[in-house]
């Protein structure tokens, strides 16, 4: 017998509000194409990391599975790699994730307005604004959690116990792009034992969805064994010295303003709503996904805010539902909290995404006063992943002049070494084709390839660390300062130096250079 029979009677599912959520989704597209396309700055630093991983790729990178990077190259192999084109498929992520979210909401009870406000509330949310205007894991990630989550619906909701198996296989596809899928299924398995789902633990089925995404996974694992683990040296530094410490009152309020200001008092009262009597109770087991993996970042002293996003359509589809069951006596309340979401989502947009030039961007934000927390490694006058979309011309421009001005001896031969994957990327896929050489880089991937056969003898070099080279490196002059107002202080610190002959080969050297954060 289906285990989840039991809750079939429970309700009648309300109908689909196909053109509702269709709408909506194209709205959500429509914007994102919008920033690919007339609006787009420039590539940012990650696509250009995971363009240059196209050509190397294997089962695992230091600091993220292979899914994303095996996609991209697809998409580069029909598409090309101009900056529409890769941005194409975040795009149209982004906008299944809306209509995901409005189905959530319908799987839970919802009827029209549920399904409405719960996909308004994702279309609007700015940390799915900022994490699909580029690619990357995210988008991935923020539709394969909502993709589980409805499968997970439809099981409660008397769906074949044959649902196991693909909730087992989104998630396997889910951890092979990002490890962080992991979180979803310790949420789930939260939510089997603290809910009478628990009796799906006596069938086969959950076992064999593990057992699905364990395969799925195993390969990266295989990858991180054969190479010493580098994920989890990388995480840890990530958390030290980059994200620093946040507190759980901190990262609150960071999911308030990630989720958009107007949409705190709908899920956070959803959320509350959820466990009152009687309310939501065949689907607290969904709920729990939530609310394990909000406690578990919370209180892990080194979330960023973007990290919850993809369990955000959860708490937009409970909150939907809670706004519709209190429409029956307030029946203003669904349009009012409609309007407040859509009023808050385009005020904090041009935060989120190129909508707006980037001096009038940084104007509109001062004028708001809505600068985020930063990392410890802070931004610039642009919201730090703003910035990022400058990072690859800044280091680009001072690069050129050094090469520009060597001799063309000098030219055959120099070699160029960077500090970060950003500088890595973008003198790989856009500097060679303006005739610098490829780059050997220190930091995650970059540095586990390892300088090949550089010599070392003379080397453009961006650093912020005169120290530093003077151990590598018998002599070196600065040549350039980076000027980007708009990027990383980090960036911003660092200096492109002329070096000549390395104290020891640079095999010898490389350990030392290693940057995994």
């Amino acid at each position: 017998m289906n285990p989840a029979v039991v809750h079939r009677a429970t309700h009648e599912l309300k109908p689909i509000a196909w053109r509702l959520l269709i709408g909506l989704a194209l709205v959500k597209l429509a914007v994102h194409l919008l920033a690919a396309g007339p609006l787009a700055w420039g590539y940012m630093t990650d696509e250009l990391y995971y363009l240059d991983s196209i050509d190397r790729l294997d089962w695992g990178f230091v600091d993220h599975p292979p899914l994303c990077v095996a996609l991209l190259g697809l998409v580069r192999a029909g598409l090309g790699s101009s900056i529409f084109a890769i941005r194409l498929v975040p795009a149209l992520l982004a906008a299944a994730t809306v209509a995901l979210t409005g189905l959530i909401a319908r799987e839970l009870g919802g009827g029209r307005v549920a399904q409405g406000l719960a996909a308004v509330a994702a279309l609007t949310s700015p940390v799915h604004l900022s994490m699909a205007m580029f690619y990357s894991m995210n988008p991935i990630d923020d539709a394969l959690w909502p993709l589980a989550t409805l499968l997970l619906l439809r099981l409660i909701n008397g769906g074949t116990a044959r649902l196991w198996l693909l909730i087992g296989a989104v998630i396997g596809i889910g951890l092979l792009n990002k490890a962080s899928m992991s979180w979803f299924a310790t949420g789930l398995g939260v939510g089997l034992l603290l809910t009478p789902e628990r009796r799906w633990l006596k069938t086969p089925w959950p076992w064999a969805a593990a057992a699905i995404a364990a395969v799925c996974f195993a390969p990266f694992v295989w990858w991180q064994i054969q190479n010493g683990w580098p994920f989890i040296e990388f995480s840890r530094n990530a958390a030290l010295y980059k994200v620093g410490h946040v507190s759980p009152l901190a990262f609150l309020r960071d999911q308030i303003l990630a989720a958009n200001l107007m949409t705190a008092p709908l899920w956070i009262a959803g959320m509350v709503w959820a466990f009152a009597p009687g309310a939501l109770r065949p689907y607290r087991a969904v709920v729990w996904i939530f609310v394990t993996v909000f406690l578990m970042l919370a209180f892990s002293g080194s979330a960023r805010p973007h990290y919850l996003a993809p369990a955000l359509p959860i708490a937009f589809a409970v909150g939907g539902m809670a706004a519709e069951r209190c429409a029956r006596r307030r029946p203003w309340l669904p349009r009012a909290a409609t309007i407040a979401v859509v009023i808050g989502g385009v005020g904090s947009a041009p935060l989120a995404m190129p909508l707006l030039p980037p001096a009038a961007t940084g104007r509109y934000q001062d004028l708001l006063g809505l600068r985020p927390r930063e990392e410890l490694e802070r931004g610039g006058l642009l919201p730090m992943h703003l910035g990022l979309f400058f990072h690859a011309e800044a280091v680009l421009k001072p690069l050129l002049e050094v090469y520009a001005s060597l001799s063309p001896e000098e030219r055959a031969h120099v070699e160029i070494l960077t500090g970060s994957f950003g500088e890595s990327g973008a003198v790989d896929v856009l500097g060679t084709a303006r005739g610098l050489p490829r780059s050997i880089g220190r930091q995650n991937q970059y540095w586990l390839w390892g300088p090949g056969n550089a010599t070392g003898e003379l080397m453009i070099v961006v650093h912020d660390s005169e120290a530093d080279l003077r151990e590598w490196f018998t002599r070196c002059e600065p040549k350039a300062r980076i000027d980007c107002p708009y990027c990383m202080d980090l960036l911003q610190r660092n200096t492109v130096f002329l070096c000549h002959h390395a104290r020891r080969p640079l095999p010898e050297l490389w350990p030392q250079m290693k940057l995994y954060r």
